[in-house]
């Protein structure tokens, strides 16, 4: 599979995604109707290395591909695309570990919360775990359990390790407005044993210093993977909104008009190409973030922080779209059941994320174009 072909595969499961939407929010996890789609497209393994099985692409198609699928419904683009990426995050792990990882699937499934809220204690072979990790998105599909840990007796050592589903407890907490098909539920752990071989130093991993052959993401930042790609299912809600509000306003009649069409109200027009605007401000934003890492010369630092940067951008205009959008669409739009509704439930708690966090984001930007350091919990 090649860059182009896995867009257009992404392409072809946009109105099914967008058919079973609703469904997901429903039931709060993605359709399995839609994961075994996506699975016979062969997209999860999009960026698994070649040397375990995958296609090995780069950041540019998985990127594309999730903004694709967030077309058709935000919350599954992400829970998809998450669970792709993870697959690339276990490839990292010790060569034993894929033994195990990867033995039966080239795209083993597995959310991956990020913040050190566990401990993990060294033993004989191996590692003693215990901890509550939130923010578990796609939980409800998931064959292992990856989480960040903190190594007890170390001078604050970071270390990830991998756990089977089997030996996890899922805390039913993602009761939410927006993101609801995410399932980002709450993972426990207690006193279970992980072998060395399904452990990663958190340094090693999230800094690419550990590569295997077949790997089209090798060498890049995580961070910065995670933030531009975390960004597409916005970018792509906000493409949606912007096609169901276009619809809309060719088809609607005003209330309490003498039959007077919304396409033809000047305020209308204003509004339709603001969006549009908009949608293609983050869109080119995105993209000009994202050519420094896929240009094969080395990556500093104000790459990095401008990646970073750019997410939240993405973000914040792409909530900007869909709220505009939204605000001249007329009150119907306000039933939980409408698109364009959901995109925007979907968008106002996506934002949450704390990468996409405008404040604290902006200001270890201006930190950096002040030269001043960064600090170690600045994520980039």
């Amino acid at each position: 599979m090649d860059a182009n072909a896995a867009v257009n595969k992404a392409e072809s499961l946009v109105d099914l995604i967008a058919e079973c939407a609703g469904a997901g929010e429903h039931d709060r996890q993605v359709p399995q109707e839609v994961v075994d789609a996506i699975a016979a497209e062969g997209l999860f393994e999009i960026v698994v290395p070649t040397s375990l099985g995958g296609h090995g692409l780069g950041l540019e198609p998985l990127a594309e591909v999730t903004r694709t699928l967030g077309q058709g419904c935000p919350a599954t683009a992400w829970t998809m695309s998450f669970l792709m990426m993870h697959a690339w995050l276990l490839s990292k792990f010790p060569e034993e570990g894929h033994a195990e990882l990867f033995a039966d699937t080239a795209a083993p499934f597995a959310p991956a919360p990020l913040a050190p809220t566990g401990t993990s204690r060294p033993v004989e072979g191996g590692y003693m775990v215990s901890g509550r990790w939130e923010w578990a998105t796609g939980s409800a599909h998931a064959d292992w359990l990856m989480a960040n840990t903190i190594v007890e007796g170390s001078e604050f050592e970071l270390r990830f390790v991998v756990l089977p589903m089997s030996e996890v407890t899922m805390d039913d907490v993602w009761f939410t407005s927006g993101m609801r098909a995410t399932r980002s539920n709450t993972a426990v752990v207690e006193e279970r044993f992980v072998p060395e071989h399904r452990t990663i130093q958190a340094s090693d991993m999230l800094n690419s210093t550990t590569t295997i052959e077949g790997d089209g993401l090798a060498g890049l930042p995580v961070m910065s993977v995670l933030a531009l790609v975390a960004a597409a299912p916005a970018l792509g809600g906000a493409e949606g909104a912007a096609e169901e509000y276009r619809t809309r306003l060719r088809d609607r009649v005003l209330a309490y008009s003498l039959g007077d069409k919304a396409a033809e109200q000047p305020a209308a027009q204003v509004r339709i190409a603001t969006v549009d605007d908009l949608v293609r401000t983050a869109a080119a934003r995105w993209r000009q973030a994202m050519a420094p890492l896929t240009s094969g010369h080395d990556i500093g630092e104000a790459e990095r922080v401008d990646a970073r940067l750019a997410a939240a951008s993405v973000v914040k205009m792409s909530r900007q779209a869909v709220s505009t959008a939204c605000e001249g669409a007329g009150a119907s739009v306000y039933f939980d059941t409408h698109p364009l509704q959901r995109i925007q439930r979907d968008l106002e708690t996506l934002k949450g994320h704390v990468i996409f966090d405008w404040d604290r984001t902006a200001e270890l930007a201006g930190r950096h174009r002040l030269g001043l350091d960064l600090r170690p919990t600045d994520m980039v």
